[in-house]
């Protein structure tokens, strides 16, 4: 099998992202098949290791971007419209070099939303820049993990706006991206749960606007008519127990935090960020930039290297096709 080459995106120099990345370098014997390449700034690489005590990459590990006016006055911990810009131009030339076959697929560390406001760059995160810059207008966020697996019918949003955002269409892209992402991923057909919007699933009316009797109940049986195997809606308080989560291969979460909640009580350090939908692949860390422990060497490098595993098996599993790629 030919070497697949992945960038690692090194996400907010201030952030945790640079050491992740420095400590995921030390894992890759235990990945291959893989030539892995860090997109970021090799004077922050020199400076993280140095205050850390990691191994600095030699420079063909390295592409560097010089966006950074000055990566010797960085500071750890600290939001800076520099490190904002930073963090989006690694971005945006990894997925422009995914975008011409230059690398397999990318890996991303975290971004620092206030930072990315400061530079004057009005998206709310990966998944947004991602869709933006590939012209996917049929994406979503999903995560995935041994103990539990989730995808977002709406994501970055407040949550007054969640139900105008709610629709049947949007509901249906979402639950054909997850059916089709983790048969793929699972080889074979999965069983997906949806979740109700409202508390107890709306009571039948009784809570909300009856979104769950006008929405998500009629989509959910559409998606049964189309053969997908699933069920809902079911009350997101009873979602995620054992017995349930052990049956189920994905549960499709009407916002943020009623999938991210229990994603990183369960799971972490181990859970991936994948976006579903684009013409590339694209896999990320589950946590943000974790500014208080940033260059201390103490971050866990985990979930940097289970989305490096799943970037691999995605790029691995159909020559010259994303297996993520649904638009």
């Amino acid at each position: 099998m030919t070497d697949k080459k992945l960038a690692i995106t090194m996400g907010d120099p201030a952030g945790v992202g640079p050491e992740v990345c420095l400590m995921l370098l030390q894992e890759v014997k235990s990945l291959p098949s893989v030539n892995l390449i860090i997109y970021g700034d090799h004077t922050i690489l020199e400076r993280v290791a140095s205050a850390t005590g990691l191994p600095l990459p030699s420079r063909s590990m390295v592409r560097h971007i010089p966006s950074l006016p000055d990566a010797g006055a960085v500071a750890p911990g600290e939001v800076s419209s520099d490190c904002g810009k930073a963090a989006y131009d690694f971005l945006i030339t990894a997925i422009d070099a995914a975008l011409a076959n230059e690398i397999d697929g990318l890996v991303t560390a975290p971004l620092n939303k206030e930072a990315l406001r400061a530079a004057g760059i009005h998206f709310p995160g990966h998944t947004e820049i991602l869709s933006a810059r590939t012209k996917s207008d049929r994406t979503c966020m999903l995560q995935y993990s041994r103990e539990v697996t989730a995808t977002f019918v709406t994501c970055h949003c407040g949550y007054a706006e969640v139900p105008r955002l709610l629709t049947r269409e949007r509901l249906r892209e979402v639950i054909d991206l997850t059916n089709e992402a983790i048969g793929r991923i699972k080889k074979r057909p999965p069983k997906l749960v949806v979740l109700g919007l409202n508390p107890h699933a709306g009571e039948h009316g009784l809570f909300g606007a009856s979104e769950e009797e006008l929405i998500i109940l009629p989509e959910v049986e559409a998606a049964k008519a189309r053969g997908i195997d699933i069920c809902g809606p079911i009350p997101p308080d009873t979602a995620f127990i054992p017995g349930l989560r052990q049956s189920t291969d994905a549960f499709v979460c009407m916002y943020h935090d009623q999938g991210h909640i229990p994603l990183k009580a369960l799971a972490f350090d181990s859970a991936v960020n994948v976006t579903l939908g684009l013409p590339i692949v694209r896999t990320s860390v589950d946590h943000g930039t974790a500014f208080n422990i940033a260059w201390t060497g103490a971050a866990n490098p985990g979930s940097i290297l289970a989305a490096t595993r799943l970037a691999v098996d995605l790029c691995c599993d159909t020559p010259g096709h994303s297996p993520v790629c649904f638009v």
